[in-house]
């Protein structure tokens, strides 16, 4: 079965990580990027998912990529967490929330409680958003989005 793929701008953003240093999407222009979007740190969920794309990491940069997490949480949580589960990638603060609902991570969830939606993108080294993965599962997520990758390369 295919695998339906999209293109589209990436929309651009600038949010601190875990040690206060400004990332930007420009920054990583020419290289591939796995954006995430999760609830929050050191959650149940949040934490598998996190350590799939912690233990996919070598075969992630081996394909060119870079994997940044966002949620709301401050710096200093993000630091915790990644030290906690020797996170091996960032981790970065949007607190108001813009970049968030810049790229359709807030929504309903249960109970119709409205919150940060558990989505991931892929972006290509050209700034484009070129896969979307909604709802997504925190088990086995990384080995998920390294054959994706893998696959967008090949049709590359």
């Amino acid at each position: 079965m295919a695998k339906e793929f999209i293109s589209y701008v990436a929309p651009e953003f600038t949010l601190p990580d875990a040690y206060g240093k400004m990332h930007s999407l420009a920054d990583y222009k020419g290289k591939w990027v796995v954006l995430y979007f999760y609830p929050k740190d050191d959650t149940p969920g949040c934490t598998t998912e996190a350590c799939s794309l912690r233990d996919a990491r070598d075969e992630l940069t081996a394909l060119d990529a870079e994997v940044l997490g966002v949620s709301k949480d401050e710096p200093d949580l993000h630091e915790k967490f990644k030290t906690k589960y020797n996170l091996n990638f960032d981790l970065l603060s949007d607190v108001d929330g813009k970049v968030i609902e810049l790229y359709g991570a807030w929504g309903p969830k249960m109970f119709g409680k409205a919150g940060i939606l558990r989505k991931t993108f892929i972006i290509n080294p050209a700034g484009q958003v070129v896969k979307v993965f909604g709802r997504v599962t925190p088990l086995g997520h990384g080995e998920q989005v390294v054959a994706t990758l893998k696959q967008l390369q090949e049709n590359d």
